[in-house]
């Protein structure tokens, strides 16, 4: 069979995607004028015309240990040789290894067990399936400015409009005041966000839960991240209620934050459930729900099947996964650098009056962007023509947030020093004259 032909130039690419992408896929474009790329290299990439760009989102904090690493590429490669896919109905050795090596990362004191999904979406639906029929109840508490997917399940745990379709969601589901200290309602008042669940509890359930969700730290909703004391009090009380903690660990986990391998280690918290996606396979369609033995064990009569869960081509990138994070020491480096460009954006937040605030927790980072520091206003018009800017000076960021003026930064773990230089230049045009 003679090689597929590919035609790259822009017009045939933009051409071919308008014509025949349903309004749904096509909608999902950031920038005025598509940005289309060719090939990447760790933490670079390039696009159809061979413009390079320091990638600091990761493709959607996929790319965990960097574009096309051989590592990764090779184990997938050995695989797709042998056998491409296998379908959990049958046995295979690649996914029952890395699920003994998943369970291995989790702290001790729980019997941990894996189930693998295609994706974070996927794995969320399971969790809340897993919550449910465990607990015997229904109801679910989720934050406001949560992101957790597009299905119907993680859609309504979502507490962002613009994710929220126009159809009946999943019953429920109530989303509590969301503990951010720059824009939260009570702000740094971590009492009253406590006190919010149990006024939640109290009239708007039956006084019985499933569970609660959360992120460590937000990722789409702007890298806001839970305060000292807040999960580990909470929690306290959706166990009192009869439900279970998940943690959704997407955005916030392997290494990421730095300081933990999980994002909810720094909280003194041990859930029930973990969910994680993303950078879990740099790339390949792979998640997992990792959950506590007995509460995976509610689900014996009834089985959750996902037609590509534990493929082991998939697998085989997560095992690999690992095993760059441990040898090229990523964790420790997205400490390192993560530390260096937080000093970036609080240099930026010296001199430039439209950043309201900058948050950041190893190579998870964000700027708020206000047209007035004292009321925080949304600076949405001026978020959107920076973010066009950062483009043009050859950095690949987000533009996230409920209200789209928070500029986003979640790298491949293996960006290195010597690219905090570029991301300062590049950042400090994109600012000029604001």
């Amino acid at each position: 069979m003679a090689d597929l032909d590919i035609d790259w130039s822009t017009d045939g690419i933009i051409g071919r995607r308008d014509r025949h992408y349903a309004a749904s896929q096509r909608a999902f474009v950031p920038y005025k004028t598509p940005l289309i790329f060719s090939h990447g290299e760790r933490q670079y990439l390039w696009d159809e015309k061979g413009k390079k760009y320091l990638d600091l989102l990761g493709m959607n904090v996929c790319i965990s240990v960097g574009h096309a690493h051989p590592t990764v590429t090779r184990a997938v490669e050995e695989q797709i040789r042998q056998l491409q896919h296998c379908t959990t109905m049958f046995y295979h050795p690649v996914p029952a290894h890395f699920a003994e090596e998943l369970t291995a990362r989790m702290p001790k004191g729980q019997d941990w067990v894996v189930h693998f999904t295609n994706s974070g979406a996927e794995a969320i639906d399971l969790a809340l399936i897993m919550a449910q029929t465990f607990s015997g109840n229904i109801d679910m508490l989720a934050l406001r400015n949560a992101y957790h997917g597009a299905t119907i399940g993680a859609q309504s745990l979502t507490g962002i409009s613009s994710f929220r379709h126009d159809i009946p969601l999943l019953g429920g589901i109530h989303h509590i005041a969301n503990p951010d200290p720059y824009r939260g309602i009570f702000g740094d008042d971590t009492g009253a966000y406590l006190a919010e669940i149990d006024r939640t509890i109290q009239y708007a359930t039956p006084g019985k839960l499933a569970g609660l969700i959360v992120e460590p730290i937000q990722g789409y909703g702007g890298i806001v991240e839970l305060p000292r004391g807040y999960l580990k009090a909470a929690v306290r009380k959706i166990r009192d209620s009869g439900g279970i903690c998940i943690i959704d660990e997407v955005q916030s986990g392997f290494g990421r934050t730095g300081d933990h391998f999980w994002g909810f280690e720094d909280h003194d918290v041990l859930p029930e459930v973990v969910v994680m996606a993303k950078g879990i396979g740099n790339g390949f369609p792979l998640a997992a729900v990792v959950a506590r033995r007995d509460v995976a064990e509610s689900l014996a009569k009834k089985f959750f099947f996902n037609t590509y869960g534990a493929s082991p081509m998939a697998c085989a990138a997560g095992r690999a996964v690992l095993k760059v994070i441990d040898e090229e020491k990523l964790q420790q480096n997205s400490k390192r650098v993560g530390a260096a460009l937080k000093s970036v954006l609080e240099r930026l937040h010296q001199k430039y009056e439209i950043i309201g605030e900058v948050r950041a927790h190893g190579l998870m980072l964000a700027v708020e962007l206000v047209s007035d520091r004292k009321s925080k206003m949304p600076a949405a018009k001026e978020t959107t023509e920076i973010f066009e800017r950062t483009r043009e000076n050859g950095i690949v960021v987000s533009k996230s947030g409920a209200n789209r003026n928070i500029l986003r930064m979640v790298p491949p773990m293996c960006i290195r020093m010597e690219d905090v230089a570029w991301v300062e230049e590049a950042l400090e045009r994109s600012f000029a004259g604001y």
